[in-house]
């Protein structure tokens, strides 16, 4: 699984996790029911108004059991959790300034608190200390409905209450604020890794058929017997520019594919013959790979991709900027602690690619990325001989098998 779709499953409940909050929120939903038909039950007790729960009641219902599909554009999270504490509140202070009393049940005050919960979690920032403030004090406000006297009226226990639920309201919003992100953060991630594929195998094809389609004009008039090799090799450089384009864009596809599962165009030093071979060509530069025996073939997954990169970045700059080299050396070195990656060219730095061809300096600026996060050394500059340009990666392998 990849990590786009790893972050797609991120919070989706299925299996017994699913229907374990299924039932939960069946169960709370029963039970929000139940405290709000005693509340009804209860109303007009003891001569008192019957009119607070059914004006109040449905109205915070309805805002916490609309479903989510049929939930109209206006009905936000702002007007779901203010509405109804206002409509409380109103109802509280109709009935002190009556001088009578009116008492509040569980259902009612179960509402606000489910309200409150919601409001300090999921309203908008300029939203949410309104909505929390008028659920708090509607919720602070229900002992005062019945007689001053009354031993059930305990504001400090709905202060408590109160601050119970909106404390842990702030932190599940803390905990979803965690969430996306870690989800924005992934996705960059994958971004980034796309990027780095599309640069990596796509511009080193492209890169290539661009070169062979210039000598193909240039031959097409003094030596047309050549073309067909040339056009051979710009089919297939075509043909794997297409794949791995297909390749990285089957990482945005939501739906999994039915091939490998491994998505990434991704090489190693067994394919690093076929490199430097389809790198030369009919036309380009002589390519030559000298693999020192000592280097094994169990070297680690990510040393020898690094390795396979870096060689490919350092072709396709050979193609931009030194057109005229005749010779092009891969060389693999190997101590026993690190891989030695060795790339060298005989150009002078000639080009005769347009300048929107010729990149803009973020092959190398990758690389190094990925050569130091393995705790290795790109090294670029002339050769020591002053003809032509080297690449150097030395890339620790303390995973190899010796």
């Amino acid at each position: 699984m990849d990590l786009l779709s790893s972050v797609r499953a991120i919070g989706a409940p299925s299996g017994p996790d699913g229907r374990r909050r299924s039932l939960l929120k069946a169960f709370g939903i029963v039970l929000l029911l139940s405290a709000a038909g005693v509340d009804l039950l209860w109303a007009g007790a003891d001569g008192e108004p019957r009119w607070p729960q059914p004006v109040v009641l449905p109205i915070g219902l309805a805002a916490l059991l609309w479903p989510v599909a049929g939930r109209p554009v206006w009905l936000t999270v702002a007007v779901r959790t203010g509405v109804p504490a206002a409509l409380s509140g109103a109802v509280t202070a109709a009935v002190v300034l009556s001088g009578r009393e009116s008492l509040y049940g569980p259902g009612e005050l179960a509402i606000l608190l489910c309200l409150l919960l919601i409001a300090v979690r999921d309203c908008p920032v300029r939203w949410v200390a309104v909505c929390g403030v008028l659920n708090g004090a509607a919720v602070l406000a229900l002992p005062y409905r019945q007689a001053p006297g009354d031993s059930s009226v305990n504001p400090f226990a709905m202060l408590f209450l109160a601050g119970a639920v909106a404390g842990l309201g702030g932190y599940l919003r803390a905990l979803d604020h965690r969430r996306r992100a870690a989800i924005t953060e992934t996705r960059r991630a994958e971004r980034l890794a796309m990027a780095a594929d599309l640069h990596d195998f796509v511009a080193h094809h492209v890169t290539g058929i661009l070169v062979q389609a210039q000598v193909a004009q240039l031959l097409a008039m003094s030596d047309p017997e050549r073309l067909a090799g040339i056009l051979k090799d710009v089919e297939r450089a075509a043909t794997e520019a297409l794949a791995s384009m297909r390749r990285t864009v089957g990482l945005m596809r939501e739906v999994p594919e039915t091939g490998p599962t491994d998505r990434h165009p991704t090489g190693d030093l067994a394919a690093l013959p076929d490199l430097v071979e389809g790198f030369s060509g009919p036309v380009g530069p002589k390519g030559e790979l000298r693999r020192d025996p000592s280097v094994p073939d169990d070297l680690p997954h990510e040393t020898q991709a690094a390795a396979y990169r870096v060689v490919q970045e350092a072709l396709t700059n050979v193609r931009r900027h030194a057109a005229d080299a005749t010779e092009v050396t891969v060389g693999l070195a190997y101590d026993g602690r690190v891989l030695e990656v060795t790339v060298r060219d005989d150009g002078r730095g000639g080009s005769r690619l347009p300048q929107a061809a010729r990149g803009g300096g973020f092959g190398l600026v990758g690389l190094t990325e990925r050569v130091t996060a393995l705790g290795g050394e790109l090294l670029t500059g002339p050769c020591s001989d002053r003809r032509g340009w080297e690449v150097t990666a030395i890339l620790p392998t303390a995973n190899a098998s010796s």
